[in-house]
Order: structure tokens, then C-alpha cells, then sequence
């Protein structure tokens, strides 16, 4: 199954109550029913959007909102939706109904939130910037020490943004963390933008204000954090930005391997408030093509409303199909039995066929054959993260199986427990640091490999080792074949037709 997702971005609706927008609102969500066809079968299609929902929280304004929101989700082009705060919609307790909180009726998130989509592999952050941006400097009432405060907020970003992605181990994670792919949403831009034509609302020929106050402070975060992409709206244009910063860990320095790279993608006011042209973006992250290594991508497609239009058209016309392909900036393919972990978990039972296809995904890696190119770290590894997912295979599979499967089963999960002890031996593991590895069920590779040398502790039989692995894994082969799969393990690999890591 290969990673995809989509999120569809919205912003800037500034919705008042007064059913003014209700035109604006009906064409957007036809724009949206148009374009995200072609996505209806990617599994997880997120709507997102990126502040300034209401123009006041009033309770007309906050009602009207909720309206939209409902309608958004009964369309059914969305798996899910998600927004964050924008500065209009805070409460304002100098105005009249400025009593009214739209984080709590909208249920937006106060400081941070992570939202996991565990099949496609997404950490959706989502992160409240109004407290760390420029935009009481627009008074120009804000003295030294206020100043510094927003700063100091700002800065606080970082942290929220840690804390919201928790530990590399955090539990509802099915991979290790690196593995993930990031998005970062709010609704401030870090970085100034370019005004383009019309931005005259401030009185001023150019805005350098109302973005975060410490922008290259959030932003290092983000990317040592490996967030890959940054979605916010709050200017009504569209742009989009790189940020790199040079990655300390890099073994060389010049080329792309140098550099750790996000992207920075803003979207304009949906419905075109101020006089400015309507836009929304979708973002899809997916495979470039079925080829036998998965490079994976993102592909932005940016869509706009010119004023007094009704329809929404491509942006980016000029390139081919419309469309925006970035690199994702590194190796995002998933562990075979990691990503069998996560089918297993969608199933509340498993049936026989399903049980073989995934056993035949589980073993068919150059651990479980005579291949002499295996390291023990990287044996040790694969047997790790196969026993994770065999316990997983047979707590489902022992519903329906026969009492002969079943015991198949586990006896291959004893031979695997074997299999772990002996990598482990050949490396000088101690019994202790071995049962910390076996509960961590997101054991890291590169993590393992560096931990332990890649040639076998000294005073060790290597050929009576290897002698001995080998039989276990023809031992391996005869619970196989009492499920129906001959795999021929411990003999030479059969050609496989797709990539098969470790």
C-alpha cells in the first residue's frame, strides 16, 4: 500500500454572521467538489483551515462558521477537518460581544496539536501564532517592552511545537518519527512576504509586519523537528517559499544531502475578502510513479477566484498540468513490517489469505535467506521489527484460525525469538539491553547500527554461527509450509519484483 494523503487548505473566510459570504461560501465548495474528485480514493483527505474564520467572534459570526464547517464535512470529499486560530477570531473584550471565545466554540487548539494519521503516515501539527506576531505593531502603539514580549512568545513556538510532537517514541506512532512526514499549520507566515498588488489596508505601501516576531527561531525548530511542509494563511495572497539551513549531521558538505530544506506555502482568503482574489490550495503527498523504488513527492495545486468571478481556475497555469512538484527530501519509504503493523491494526479480524499475504511480506528480506551482505545489526533489526508484527499477526489471525495454523504461528514466532537471540549474541548484547530492545516497538535502524559494530563481537565461531543461523531459518520454513507457503527460507532469495529494504 503506498503512502498517500491529501489536505485540501482553506483560509481567511472572515465570515461575520450576516449570510453576506453565503455566494462566496457556495462557489468555494464547489471548487472544492471539482477538484478533489480525482482524490477520492487516497484514504486520508484532510480539509484545513488556517485562521481568520470569523471576521469577529460574535455569536452570529461563530454560528455562521459552524454552518460552513458542517456543510464542508457533509459533502464527504473530507476524511477529516481541522483549523487553527486566526487573529480574528480571538475575542476582543474592548468591543461590544467581545465576550465570546472561538477557540472554544470552534474547538481550535490554544497553544498546540498533534494530529496523527497513522496509514498515511502524517503528523498534522497544528500551532497558535496570534500571541507571537507583529500585528499590534500596525498601531504603532507598542513600546520596547512589549516588543520583546512577543518576541519571547514567539520564541515559546519552538517549545509548543516540540511538545506538541513529543518524544520519538510517543505511542500512537506505528514507525519510528523520522519516518514520518511533517506538516506544520498556523496562521501567521514566519517569514515577510511580498505584498503583491492591492495590499493597501494598512495605509502602507508594503507590509512588513504581522508575521512572527522571531520567524528564523521557529523555523530551525521546524526543521530539526523534520517538518517538511509549513501551511498558513492571514495575508490573502498566495506565495510560496524554501527555507534550508545546513543539517550539522550532513557527511558532506555541497548537494542537496547538505541541507535540511521546508517549504512555506500561504493561502489567500477563500473568499476573497478585501477585494482580493478567492484561493485555496490542495497539497497530495504520494508516490511519483510504480516504479520499483518509490520516490514520494508533494504535488500543490493552487487555485484562484478572480474577483467577481464564480468559478475557480488554476493558478499556476504556466506549468505543466497546473501543478507544483517538490521533492519530499528524503527516503519516506516504510519498513515492510511496519507497514504491515498498520493493515493488521485496521482489521478487527484477519482471514487466511490476508494471514499468507503478509506472512510472505514479512519474510521475503535478505534476512531470512542465505545472503552473506547482511550485517548482524541489520538481521538483528528485521527480526525486531518482524516479531512486532507477528505478535500482531496472530492475536488477529487466532480468531478464526485452526488450531494447526495457530500452532504454526507460534511456533514461527518462537524460532524468530531465536533468531533475535543469536543476532544479539554475535553483537555482545547483554540479556537486559536486549529485552529494552525487544519492547520498543519503534526500534530504530540507523539508531541499532551505530549502537553496535557491524562485525561480530571477538571469540566467536562466525562460521558455526552462520552454520547455526541458517538452520534456523530452515527451520523457519516448515511452520511456513503448514500454512501453505514454501518460502525457502535459509536458501537462496527468490527474485523479488519491488523493493525490499533490510
Amino acid at each position: 500500500m503506498d503512502r498517500s494523503f491529501v489536505v485540501a487548505q482553506i483560509s481567511d473566510l472572515h465570515l461575520d454572521g450576516s449570510g453576506r459570504l453565503l455566494a462566496a461560501i457556495e462557489a468555494l465548495t464547489a471548487g472544492l467538489r471539482e477538484r478533489m474528485a480525482a482524490y477520492a480514493d487516497v484514504p486520508d483527505r484532510i480539509l484545513l483551515i488556517t485562521g481568520d474564520i470569523v471576521n469577529d467572534p460574535t455569536p452570529p459570526a461563530l454560528d455562521e462558521a459552524l454552518a460552513a464547517i458542517a456543510s464542508l464535512r457533509q459533502t464527504g470529499l473530507f476524511t477529516d477537518i481541522q483549523a487553527v486560530a486566526g487573529n480574528h477570531d480571538v475575542k476582543r473584550p474592548s468591543k461590544p460581544g467581545g465576550r465570546h471565545d472561538a477557540y472554544d466554540y470552534l474547538h481550535l487548539p490554544r497553544t498546540s496539536k498533534s494530529v496523527y494519521y497513522r496509514q498515511a503516515g502524517l503528523d498534522l501539527v497544528l500551532l497558535d501564532s496570534n500571541k507571537a506576531s507583529l500585528a499590534a505593531l500596525a498601531s504603532g502603539v507598542v513600546d520596547g517592552q512589549a516588543y520583546n514580549a512577543m518576541v519571547a512568545q514567539s520564541a515559546r513556538l519552538s517549545v509548543e511545537l516540540a511538545g506538541s510532537i513529543g518524544s520519538a517514541g510517543r505511542a500512537d506512532y506505528s514507525e519510528p518519527a523520522e519516518n514520518l512526514v511533517r506538516v506544520l499549520a498556523l496562521h501567521h507566515h514566519p517569514l515577510p512576504q511580498a505584498t503583491g498588488e492591492g495590499k493597501r489596508f494598512l495605509g502602507l505601501p508594503d507590509e512588513p509586519l504581522m508575521y512572527l516576531a522571531a520567524p528564523a527561531t521557529l523555523l530551525e525548530a521546524a526543521t530539526s523537528l523534520n517538518v517538511n511542509l509549513v501551511l498558513h494563511g492571514h495575508r490573502h495572497v498566495e506565495g510560496l517559499a524554501r527555507y534550508s539551513i545546513p543539517d550539522p549531521r550532513a557527511l558532506r558538505s555541497g548537494g542537496e544531502d547538505f541541507w535540511r530544506t521546508i517549504y512555506v506555502l500561504s493561502c489567500p482568503s477563500s473568499t476573497g475578502q478585501g477585494g482580493d482574489d478567492a484561493g485555496f490550495n490542495i497539497v497530495h503527498f504520494g508516490p511519483t510513479s510504480g516504479d520499483e523504488r518509490a520516490d514520494y513527492r508533494f504535488t500543490i495545486a493552487r487555485y484562484a477566484r478572480p474577483r467577481n468571478d464564480s468559478g475557480f481556475r488554476p493558478l499556476d497555469s504556466n506549468l505543466p498540468d497546473g501543478l507544483i512538484r517538490l521533492p519530499a527530501g528524503r527516503d519516506l519509504s516504510r519498513d515492510p513490517a511496519i507497514q504491515s503493523v498498520i493493515e493488521i491494526a485496521s482489521c478487527v479480524s484477519l482471514k487466511r489469505d490476508q494471514v499468507l499475504a503478509l506472512v510472505r511480506r514479512l519474510l521475503s528480506r535478505p534476512a531470512f535467506y542465505d545472503d552473506g551482505g547482511q550485517s548482524w545489526a541489520d538481521r538483528l533489526y528485521t527480526y525486531l521489527v518482524t516479531s512486532h508484527a507477528w505478535t500482531d499477526l496472530e492475536s488477529r489471525f487466532a480468531r478464526s484460525a485452526s488450531q494447526p495454523e495457530v500452532a504454526a504461528l507460534a511456533e514461527a514466532r518462537a524460532l524468530l525469538r531465536r533468531l533475535i537471540v543469536q543476532s544479539a549474541d554475535m553483537l555482545g548484547i547483554d540479556r537486559a539491553t536486549l529485552d529494552e530492545l525487544r519492547a520498543d516497538r519503534q526500534v530504530n535502524h540507523d539508531d541499532l547500527a551505530r549502537r553496535w559494530p557491524a562485525l561480530p563481537r571477538e571469540a566467536i565461531e562466525v562460521q558455526a554461527s552462520a552454520h547455526q543461523h541458517l538452520q534456523l531459518l530452515r527451520d523457519l520454513n516448515e511452520p511456513m509450509r503448514l500454512l501453505g507457503l514454501d518460502l525457502g527460507l535459509g536458501g537462496a532469495m527468490p527474485p523479488q519484483g519491488g523493493r525490499s529494504r533490510r
